[in-house]
């Protein structure tokens, strides 16, 4: 009976120790979740040695995030473009925001209609002037800016005239009416790692690098956790775009699914970064999050490539 006392007191003293140990992970394991950055189609600018991220996120606009180190980030309290101040009431979709003369030009969607907002800050608020899509009868998305050297502005955006695939379009000089008559094909799912479903190639952004343009783009659908990111070149911004034939750049990278809607920038010091957005986890589609990788260009057997590093950072709110 003594012993047997002795056996239970030792269980009973075994069992405590185990479960305050196991509240004492579990606080700790709270106590070290990283609340991410919830933006799908996210896009960063530097300005001024501050870092702005905007996307896909609110029902009512567009979120604007900042940092100064692209690892810890302040949500801004107000919308950086309210639904007020735009034409569409939903859907507000894949922002670019870029400063060109003194004034930051917002390129984003709304109800699957490109638009272009603008404002004195990089916070806002962006407004529509004239409050129409720039493509008045056309569904349309994922609309970017590339200014060329000899100061030409063009707009890439997708079209959905055969699944989803991406044109370019010369801009006037006021970077918001398109030139009807100079509008260009680039590029449309034609490679296997595309096809898993359905058909989409979308979210262009465009960089010129030693006279050759690099577009990243995205490839099925977002929803897919196929989502990845491809590379497609010419030396004619307005046509023979040719795929990287080792496409995906980036897909399925350690632990995450859903990958894609990229942008590229370079950072304070320089160097050259990618953000993108992946599905919430394995289950769960959204909220999606925001990441931050690296990009470079490395010469491989004499020709320059752009490679994208399967590392990422996790960017976290701070309250």
């Amino acid at each position: 009976m003594k012993l047997n006392k002795v056996f239970i007191n030792t269980i009973l003293v075994f069992v405590i120790i185990s479960c305050s140990s196991l509240k004492s992970n579990q606080d700790s394991t709270m106590d070290n979740i990283v609340k991410k950055v919830p933006l799908g189609d996210p896009f960063i600018m530097l300005f001024e040695n501050v870092y702005y991220a905007y996307g896909t996120h609110s029902e009512n606009g567009i979120e604007v995030y900042t940092s100064d180190d692209l690892l810890k980030w302040k949500k801004e309290n107000q919308l950086a473009l309210h639904k007020d101040d735009s034409y569409g009431e939903k859907w507000f979709w894949a922002p670019e925001v870029y400063y060109v003369d003194g004034k930051f030009y917002m390129y984003y969607s709304a109800e699957e209609r490109i638009c272009v907002a603008i404002s004195d800050s990089p916070l806002g608020p962006f407004k529509q002037v004239i409050q129409q899509p720039m493509l008045e009868n056309e569904k349309a998305i994922d609309n970017s800016l590339f200014i060329d050297d000899d100061g030409i502005a063009y707009l890439f955006f997708d079209r959905f005239n055969d699944g989803l695939n991406i044109w370019v379009a010369e801009l006037e000089d006021d970077l918001i009416t398109i030139k009807k008559d100079r509008i260009y094909p680039c590029i449309h799912v034609s490679q296997t790692w595309e096809e898993v479903w359905p058909r989409v190639n979308e979210g262009a952004f465009v960089l010129k690098h030693n006279g050759i343009y690099y577009m990243t783009y995205s490839a099925n659908s977002y929803e897919s956790p196929f989502y990845g990111i491809g590379c497609a070149i010419t030396t004619d911004i307005k046509s023979g775009w040719i795929k990287y034939s080792d496409n995906p750049l980036l897909q399925k990278p350690k632990n995450l699914v859903g990958v894609g809607h990229s942008a590229m920038f370079k950072d304070k010091k320089g160097d050259l970064r990618i953000v993108f957005h992946a599905h919430n986890n394995f289950n769960n589609i959204h909220p999606r999050h925001m990441y931050i990788g690296k990009a470079e260009f490395k010469k491989v057997a004499g020709v320059e490539k752009l490679f994208i590093s399967q590392d990422y950072l996790i960017p976290e709110i701070i309250e």
